[in-house]
């Protein structure tokens, strides 16, 4: 369906409408085509189909299972860290 950028600027709400039930719509601009409103495929709102597609055109990088292994707590004698935090903003220390 073609429509004209003052058309569609009106009553953009209702060719959104139209794209929700899958309808492509050509912008226009004196009769000629200057972009399209289609609506996005339901895989690639998925998501982790969306993640895939990223990594794919090489934009997003995942992370490497094992490369940064958690760590167990250190255990230090003395005061807990926020008891020290909280005298520090009391000016206690």
């Amino acid at each position: 369906m073609k429509v004209g950028l003052r058309e569609a600027n009106i009553h953009f709400s209702k060719y959104v409408k139209m794209v929700r039930q899958g309808k492509k719509i050509v912008l226009t601009e004196r009769g000629l085509p200057v972009a399209t409103i289609s609506p996005i495929p339901r895989d690639e709102a998925d998501v982790e189909n969306r993640i895939k597609l990223l990594e794919e055109k090489g934009i997003l990088r995942s992370g490497i299972p094992g490369k940064f292994p958690l760590r167990k707590p250190v255990t230090v004698k003395g005061k807990p860290i926020s008891e020290i935090v909280i005298e520090e903003r009391e000016g206690r220390f």
